[in-house]
């Protein structure tokens, strides 16, 4: 039988959620509870959490019963991911979140409309399903996957369409992080408004 997901927000297709630490980004290193919900059909061909596409796969899930989990644990921010989060409402979960005194983070592509109450908006913007116009001037944070050479391009685009104060940075794609990483290094030092994000968990071997 097909998730009948309620627009409100208050059932959420959970795919799993655990407490780490960031790896990737701005906030690399800090303690956060992860929320990875099901569903996305942006389709990146080198996606390492390929189970979350298919929503139906994942529990639904009461928004409250998330909220008391992360609550449960000291590090007081919770990043939403995917999948692609944006796919639902989530305005009740930032919310009740915020109300418990807890800092809200997404990371998504930017293919749906921006719903939620956040702290941080990480815009990681993917070829094969463009962002929506509206949410890229809202982020505070881009994020380009570089799997080749017409990343850097793509990359540039997306600045021009980010507030000035938006962190940008350019993450090597792990499986071609050997061939892309010299190209990262050189283009950040002829372009210094880039940063270099690496997938800090990664190396850690953490969740």
């Amino acid at each position: 039988m097909a998730h009948i997901i309620p627009e409100d927000g208050s059932l959420l297709p959970l795919m799993e959620e655990f407490y780490t630490i960031q790896g990737e980004g701005f906030n690399t290193g800090k303690a956060a509870y992860f929320i990875r919900l099901g569903g996305c059909d942006v389709g990146c061909h080198w996606c390492d959490v390929k189970e979350s596409w298919d929503a139906e796969l994942h529990p639904l899930t009461s928004a409250d019963r998330i909220i008391e989990h992360a609550s449960q644990y000291p590090g007081k921010a919770v990043v939403v991911t995917g999948g692609e989060p944006l796919i639902y409402n989530l305005d009740y979960l930032t919310a009740e979140l915020q109300k418990k005194g807890i800092k809200t983070f997404i990371e998504t592509s930017g293919a749906y409309p921006l719903s939620g109450s956040w702290d941080w908006i990480c815009l990681s913007p993917k070829k094969f399903k463009a962002p929506l116009p509206s949410v890229a001037p809202k982020a505070d944070e881009l994020k380009v996957i570089v799997f080749n050479k017409s990343d850097f391009e793509w990359a540039e685009q997306h600045a021009e369409l980010v507030s000035p104060q938006c962190k940008l940075y350019l993450q090597p794609e792990w499986s071609k992080a050997t061939t892309v990483t010299p190209l990262i290094i050189d283009y950040v030092k002829e372009n210094p408004k880039w940063e270099i994000s690496l997938q800090t968990h990664k190396y850690l071997n953490i969740p």
